[in-house]
């Protein structure tokens, strides 16, 4: 398929690579996400991104564009896996919601019933901590305000040292320390985005089920659905999973690096700069873009998903009472954070386009689910644009836009027909080349 050069001519930034890789097979009709994605990587000077579209359960298009590693001139494939950061946090919440409906753990749970807490050193339980139930984690009311107090899951040397143990600190050990410090509020009486409150849930399926967050998540939310690939992903460059993606920071920031022996000392980022392991339940997990529509599609009422029943499906997406659903005069939000996702209603037929985004320096991710029945997933392997925006966010619109070029949708699946088995094959590389 040839990439229309008409996008090609209206780029302004300056050239990037003389010839940009696209991998994975073209769909009629589907040009215009090819034009969107060729463009917005030499614009934005990406290194590499892939991008997965679902139509009624059918996955139609998956492409990956770009480099996965600039200095071996490898290309994405549709398949490479990314950090998905945030766009973890529905993953979490449909494992606590299939815990609910197997009635191994209800929504009103009180926290310290589930996970009691052991305060190390002087710290005191907060009376309040006694209020915190697994509802007000999954809405992020939990107390917590990374404003105010800031975000322990970028604190892993500190609390090593607060707790005895050696750096950095592991997730349990972040949700330990989490359980011995003072709340930023009262839970319930404010909606405020807050990691930790995920980690805690990873604690919560750990204490329910015995086995790790990552086995349990594993087996049975992400295998019900087709998904083998997904995993908990590791900071350090050594340790990179097969078919991993390099991740790119703008200016190649560094940061203090929190792993023994190089505690201290500068390195890169994305390798070092945080720990990705303890951030499992919130951030951790790596994916690649065809793995997240295939989790999307579960939640579509006319395809029947594999994970939740209609009734934790709809508790989901459902609208919160309180101040994740309502602004402080009581009229509901135009946009509200329900268990792991955005929600956006759209008409007055329970029609909604649900989201979430996520980021860490070097990764940038986007998972959408609309009312119409179109799942996306778009992955990049760095942060932002060169004006400072969420590569995330600056695409969002314009994958909509896409959408609404497209006339005729393909109507074969790519997984049912076989197209991307060889998808990581090295035959299947077209090379656009600009126009300057």
């Amino acid at each position: 398929m040839t990439i229309s050069l008409l996008a090609l001519l209206a780029v302004t930034a300056a050239p990037a690579e003389p010839h940009l890789p696209v991998t994975g097979p073209g769909r009629p009709g589907m040009k215009s996400f090819d034009e969107l994605m060729v463009s917005f990587i030499r614009t934005h000077g990406v290194p590499g991104a892939a991008l997965a579209v679902v139509r009624h359960g059918k996955l139609v298009y998956a492409r990956g564009f770009g480099h996965a590693d600039l200095d071996r001139k490898t290309p994405v494939r549709p398949d490479a896996l990314f950090r998905i950061a945030s766009v973890s946090k529905p993953i979490t919440s449909a494992a606590i919601m299939q815990l609910v409906e197997r009635r191994k753990l209800s929504l009103s749970d009180r926290l310290l019933d589930v996970i009691p807490s052991r305060p190390h050193g002087r710290g005191q339980v907060d009376p309040d901590l006694k209020k915190v139930t697994i509802r007000h984690l999954l809405l992020h009311t939990g107390g917590w305000d990374r404003a105010r107090s800031g975000d322990p899951m970028f604190r892993p040397v500190r609390i090593a040292k607060a707790l005895g143990v050696p750096p950095p600190a592991g997730a349990g050990h972040v949700a330990r320390y989490m359980l011995s410090v003072p709340l930023d509020f009262t839970p319930g009486s404010r909606h405020v985005y807050a990691n930790v409150g995920y980690c805690l849930l990873g604690r919560v399926i750990e204490a329910k089920t015995g086995q790790t967050y990552e086995q349990h998540v594993r087996r049975h939310v992400l295998a019900p659905a087709g998904i083998t690939r997904m995993r908990i992903g590791r900071t350090l460059g050594a340790h990179r999973a097969e078919g991993e993606v390099t991740y790119y920071t703008r200016k190649r920031q560094t940061a203090p690096c929190v792993f023994p022996p190089n505690v201290g000392r500068q390195v890169p980022q994305p390798y070092g700069a945080w720990h990705l392991e303890a951030m499992d339940a919130h951030g951790g997990w790596i994916a690649s873009a065809i793995d997240l529509v295939r989790f999307a599609r579960q939640f579509d009422p006319l395809v029947g998903g594999r994970i939740l029943g209609p009734a934790g499906i709809a508790a989901t997406f459902a609208r919160p009472e309180g101040p994740a659903g309502f602004d402080k005069a009581g009229k509901p939000k135009a946009a509200y954070y329900a268990f792991g996702w955005m929600v956006r209603p759209v008409g007055k037929r329970g029609r909604a386009n649900t989201w979430h985004a996520g980021a860490l320096a070097g990764s940038s991710a986007l998972l959408g689910r609309r009312h119409d029945g179109l799942d996306w997933a778009v992955l990049f392997n760095m942060m932002h644009t060169a004006k400072g925006q969420v590569l995330a966010f600056a695409i969002d619109p314009l994958l909509h836009k896409a959408a609404a070029a497209v006339k005729v949708w393909p109507d074969v699946d790519l997984l049912e027909a076989g197209l991307l088995k060889d998808a990581s094959a090295s035959g299947d590389v077209e090379h656009v080349r600009p126009i300057w």
